[in-house]
């Protein structure tokens, strides 16, 4: 292998070094794996990462070995992907201190298993294709499995390494129309696994490279429908998580939200050509008290947003008297209230897991109770919108309602927990990436940043960065025709996954039929 990065040259030393400590070296290349994700996006790594990782699987003579191999390195990229779990510990320091030094290894060793078995499972096929086709096939058959294993967490997927910021980003993203961001971890893999295979596979890869761009400019001049009238305010307190919640605290807050809407409202009025259709968009849980029984409340609202509706993040009580996160779409003082209850709910954050220990209490009361699904909200006045509470954003296919499909999407979160640390970036990230795959715009509204909006190609309309307090007002884009794999979902990455996976093992089973026997086998 031949390569003419200045960070190269250590890494294939680390390579060659693994021969005699696999698994250290395994968990070392998993660490630096982590910097060719969202926010920092060094893909080129992948080039001596994944031939690395395929070198250390080669060099167990066990499947078992294998795995392990593929444990320790899942665990160094977790790790170094998921630093930033840290952050939601400390906020909590005084009750959880115990938990800091583990919040993310303990996360990371989970996440490993899903890295583990595809490393074994590779150690079967032979060398060469056949283990790379099966080595990425299992790797993204488990990336889909740890979508739904105890309520998923499909972070760090490769294929968000794609998501660079910007116009390059726009058309490297595209694919994923087609075969959603799983499909890109597959493609990923296969690429990164050519310096490997030798030049004529790195030429190919060169080749599918230029196809892909070719394929993401031809995408990015596609007709969107005729764009809705209408400005989305979206809101942005700023208010540090943290500090002692009581009733004046969160009276504060929303005194700050309305204000902050008022000026928003007051300046799109002055624009010539007023008055401007607006909607008003406040993030995950702005209101501690239920707006849909609080009739003060929604008349501050409505008074500030000079009656223009709002899509505001809230708690809400249902008839059985357990809480929900919701968003309700609020549109007159007496109009009926629209409301979501976000059904993606955070084990030990929202949540409290029935097969935790009692005495380990980290949510008091057990928590929210999950809502039932991706729906789409109808509020008077509004094109249908599809929301998405936190970190729903972040699993594929899973966010549209299919027998109602919505005009847009609004992800409304809270990322003040996770400071400010690449976790808000690659939250955001996951959300630009639902919008590529839904052929969606998507607003996004967050209390600390990164608030932003992108149109359904996935391009950036503007953005609020981290820890300001402000507003951004951005016109609503149109529509695209439902791409492939809005229609199909996790069907086409799964098929073509297993494709791979089938044909890297055949070939095993096909040089085992091919094998002379001896007389004493026939």
């Amino acid at each position: 292998m031949r390569f003419s990065s200045q960070l190269q040259p250590p890494l294939l030393k680390l390579v060659a070094w693994g021969d005699t400590h696999p698994r250290l070296a395994a968990a070392l290349l998993g660490l630096v794996s982590a910097l060719a994700l969202p926010p920092i996006h060094l893909v080129p790594l992948l080039l001596v990462v994944v031939p690395g990782l395929l070198r250390l699987i080669g060099g167990q003579s066990t499947l078992r070995g294998a795995a392990v191999v593929g444990f320790c390195f899942g665990f160094g990229h977790h790790c170094g992907g998921l630093y930033w779990l840290t952050d939601a510990i400390l906020v909590r320091a005084a009750e959880f201190w115990w938990l800091v030094p583990f919040a993310t290894p303990l996360t990371a060793v989970v996440l490993a298993v899903f890295i583990a078995l595809p490393c074994g499972l590779a150690r079967a096929a032979p060398p060469g294709w056949p283990r790379v086709l099966t080595l990425a096939g299992a790797w993204v058959l488990a990336d889909l499995a740890r979508q739904f294993v105890a309520t998923g967490f499909p972070w760090n997927l490769w294929g968000s390494v794609w998501e660079f910021p910007g116009r390059v980003g726009d058309i490297a993203l595209q694919p994923a129309a087609m075969i959603g961001v799983h499909g890109l971890t597959l493609l990923t893999l296969l690429l990164a696994a050519t310096p490997a295979l030798g030049r004529r596979a790195m030429a190919g890869a060169a080749a599918t490279l230029v196809l892909w761009a070719g394929f993401g400019l031809w995408r990015l001049s596609l007709p969107v429908s005729t764009p809705p009238d209408l400005n989305v305010v979206l809101v942005q307190g700023n208010v540090p998580e943290g500090q002692r919640m009581d009733r004046d605290f969160a009276l504060r807050i929303i005194r700050g939200y309305l204000i902050l809407t008022h000026n928003a409202i007051a300046t799109l009025a002055s624009q010539p050509g007023g008055p401007h259709p607006a909607v008003v968009v406040w993030p995950e849980a702005t209101s501690l008290f239920p707006l849909d029984t609080s009739e003060p409340l929604r008349a501050a609202f409505l008074q500030a947003s000079n009656g223009a509706p709002g899509l505001l993040g809230t708690l809400r009580f249902g008839a059985d008297g357990r809480p929900r996160n919701s968003l309700m779409g609020i549109v007159g003082l007496n109009a009926p209230i629209a409301s979501y209850d976000k059904f993606h709910l955070v084990p030990f954050g929202e949540y409290q897991p029935a097969w935790l220990p009692s005495a380990l209490e980290f949510v008091p009361g057990g928590g929210f109770e999950a809502g039932a699904g991706p729906r789409t909200l109808d509020v008077p006045g509004l094109p249908p919108v599809g929301p998405l509470i936190c970190y729903e954003a972040i699993f594929p296919a899973a966010v549209v309602d299919p027998a109602a499909r919505p005009d847009w999407l609004v992800n409304v979160t809270n990322d003040a927990w996770f400071g400010n640390s690449s976790g808000p970036r690659q939250h955001l990230a996951a959300a630009r990436a639902r919008a590529v795959e839904e052929g969606l715009p998507l607003m996004r509204a967050a209390n600390t940043g990164i608030s932003a909006g992108f149109d359904a190609f996935g391009h950036e309309l503007g953005r609020l960065g981290m820890n300001v307090a402000g507003t951004l007002t951005l016109r609503l884009p149109g529509y695209l025709p439902p791409p492939p794999f809005a229609r199909h979902g996790l069907l086409i990455p799964g098929s073509l996954a297993a494709i791979c996976f089938v044909a890297g093992l055949a070939f095993r089973a096909l040089k085992w039929r091919l094998k002379p026997r001896s007389a004493d086998s026939v």
